[in-house]
This record gives structure tokens, C-alpha cells and sequence, in this order.
């Protein structure tokens, strides 16, 4: 018989910090040690969103993405602070040294979460338990910070793992025991899977992947479309998705939440100039240009919207990102009873890319809106 093929089962590691703003924050200011922190925006203003919160604020219930004004519903000893962005990118930065000291293969997903494929380790170590164990000694004792860590032999149950024993925690799930921890798992917990479709899936009684594992492929993808797909293979611990090193930028842009309600046209289109001009400078910097401008609306009720333009060639000006916006934004025809909360402008469907000595890092954050 001719020899059969060998199939490689890669070692993932997911590296996530722990409560990472607010654990820089409590680092660098010993006031804030063993305090519910909340780093976001102010409870103040109306449009303050949390960004991270430290353990102490989670015990009371606060999250990220939350409004600041809840936040200090929830915990109202909270202590709140702006975001320190230059901070918290150095502290990345090291971080990701440290990645490298162990392979090549590092996929960002934002300043403070990594994909690392360790199948073959620059050190020839060979176990992915034993390079996150180092990893995280590493982060402790160079950067006096946590991480917690997933290994597994793919991206999505590395994830998943890493989740478990927040702070400061390692969870390895071998081959043998994906299955049945994928069966266990809440559907909400599923890759790709948000709030609607989640409920969706209760409706029909699918609560768990145990659940899901009752349906065909077929029925996935009727049900589901063509993400059922994916939900059909991966509740069955198939994930082929490699890690990607060299992430491309898919788009680049910035957004502003009011004091107040804009209600008129000429107020709308002073804070379009204002946020095109951030957006501008931004693709200056990181030297793109893009084909696509997207403008975001969000309302005073919570409803949004999203217009777009595209053009044949190419762009970075000013003159051309605040023209469209305002035309997009004209063409929305905000009336008398028009109260808009936020405005956002992006850029994508990058074209011409100016040549540069160094390209911008793959975990760059380059929208940040805050």
C-alpha cells in the first residue's frame, strides 16, 4: 500500500489579557489597586461607553461596551478614567516580543489578544502547554501584568479555552475531549453567532451544541444560510482556519457621540469636517488610500444606519472624504424631527498604497472612535 498522507494537527495558542486597560491602569497607579475601576468614557457625558473594567467593577456587573452612565448605576464607588491608548500600545508591543521569542506565526486580533501557531516553536520546545506556561511568566515578570491562555489544535476552541479560567488561567482541550466540550457549550458562545441568531436558535430549541449537532448540514444552512455551514463543522471541533501573521487592514475611520442631539443639517455637516479631518490624517499616517467611504448614522431612539459611496479610483484627500460624507449625509434627509446622537466616517477597499520603509503592524488599531 502506498504510503498515506500525514496530517498535521497544529498547536494554537490564544493569549488574552487580563482586563487589560484597567490592569495597566491599576499597574501604573497604585490608587487604583483593589478599586472598581472603569476605563471608558465618563458618566458625565451622555455618550460615555465602557472600554474595560477591572475585576472589582465586573463583580458588580459592569462590561465592556456598556454605558458609563449604567456602569455607575451598577457600581456607584466606581472609579472611572479616560483610556491611555500610547500606554497601552507600548505594553503591546512588548507583549508581542515576547510572542516572537517563540514563533513567527502571531495573528493580533486587537492590542491585547493574539492567535499564535506553535506547531513548530522556535525554541523546539514541542509543547504548546509549556510555551503558554512561559509566556505568561514571561508577561508576569517583565510587565507585572496577567494573561490567561487557551491551547488547543485550532483557533476557535484556543479562544473558547482561554475564557475559562479568567484571570491569570490556562485551559488546554486536546483533540480527544473537543466533542464533547463543543456539545456542552451555550450556542451563544458559538463563533459568529450574535444575539439574534442566538435567540433564533432557542426558538427552536437549540440551546447547546449538542443541540446543533441534531441537524444536517442541509437544515444548517436553511436555517442559518451560509454561515450554518460553519456552524455545522465547528460544533463538530472543525476549524481550518490558519493563523494569519500578516492581517490586511479592511478599513480605517473615526466616529464621534455628541453632548447634545444634532437637529440641523449645517450642525451635522460641522461635525462631519471635524471627524473627516481625523479620518484624513489617519490615512496619512498609515499611507492608504481606499475606494469606499461609509458613513455611520446612529439616532437619538438607538437606531443606525450606514450609506457608502464608491469611486473608481482611489483617494486619502480631504476635500474628497468631507464632500461625500455630506452628500451621503444630505441624502438621508434628516428632517425637523432629525436628533442624531453619533456620526462616523470609514474608508475601505484600500487600492493604492503608497510605498513606505515600514508598514503598519497587523494589530495597528486604526479606528479607534473614542
Amino acid at each position: 500500500m502506498p504510503d498515506q498522507p500525514l496530517t498535521v494537527i497544529r498547536k494554537i495558542i490564544h493569549i488574552d489579557m487580563d482586563a487589560f486597560y484597567a490592569s495597566v491602569e491599576q499597574r501604573d497607579f497604585p490608587e487604583y489597586r483593589g478599586k472598581p475601576l472603569v476605563v471608558g468614557g465618563l458618566p458625565q457625558g451622555r455618550g460615555g461607553v465602557v472600554a474595560t473594567a477591572s475585576y472589582e467593577a465586573r463583580k458588580f456587573g459592569v462590561r465592556s461596551a456598556m454605558s458609563s452612565k449604567r456602569a455607575l448605576q451598577l457600581c456607584p464607588d466606581a472609579l472611572f478614567v479616560r483610556p491611555r491608548f500610547a500606554a497601552y500600545k507600548q505594553v503591546s508591543e512588548h507583549i508581542r516580543e515576547i510572542f516572537s521569542r517563540y514563533t513567527d506565526l502571531i495573528e493580533p486580533l486587537s492590542l491585547d489578544e493574539a492567535y499564535l501557531d506553535v506547531t513548530n516553536d522556535k525554541l523546539n520546545i514541542g509543547s504548546a502547554i509549556d510555551i503558554a506556561k512561559q509566556i505568561k511568566q514571561a508577561i508576569k515578570d517583565e510587565l507585572n501584568l496577567t494573561a490567561s491562555a487557551g491551547v488547543s489544535i485550532n483557533k476557535f476552541v484556543a479562544k473558547i479555552a482561554s475564557d475559562i479560567n479568567k484571570p491569570d488561567g490556562l485551559k488546554f482541550i486536546g483533540p480527544s475531549g473537543i466533542e464533547a466540550f463543543m456539545e456542552q457549550l451555550p450556542v451563544e458562545k458559538f463563533f459568529g453567532v450574535g444575539k439574534v441568531t442566538a435567540q433564533k436558535m432557542k426558538q427552536m430549541g437549540l440551546h447547546t451544541g449538542a443541540d446543533l449537532k441534531r441537524l444536517t448540514e442541509d437544515e444548517m444552512t436553511r436555517n442559518f444560510g451560509k454561515p450554518g455551514r460553519f456552524y455545522y463543522q465547528i460544533v463538530r471541533g472543525i476549524d481550518n482556519r490558519e493563523v494569519q501573521p500578516h492581517r490586511e487592514t479592511k478599513s480605517l475611520g473615526a466616529e464621534d457621540t455628541f453632548a447634545y442631539d444634532l437637529t440641523t443639517l449645517p450642525e451635522m455637516e460641522v461635525e462631519l469636517d471635524k471627524i473627516a479631518l481625523t479620518v484624513h490624517n489617519r490615512l496619512l499616517k498609515y499611507e492608504l488610500k481606499g475606494r469606499t467611504l461609509t458613513l455611520k448614522v446612529k439616532y437619538s431612539d438607538f437606531k443606525q444606519i450606514t450609506r457608502n459611496q464608491s469611486f473608481t479610483t482611489a483617494f486619502n484627500d480631504l476635500e474628497t472624504i468631507s464632500k461625500a460624507a455630506r452628500q451621503l449625509m444630505a441624502a438621508t434627509n434628516p428632517g425637523e424631527d432629525c436628533r442624531i446622537r453619533l456620526l462616523g466616517i470609514s474608508l475601505s477597499n484600500f487600492g493604492d498604497i503608497v510605498p513606505r520603509h515600514k508598514e503598519a503592524g497587523p494589530g495597528d488599531q486604526l479606528a479607534l472612535g473614542l
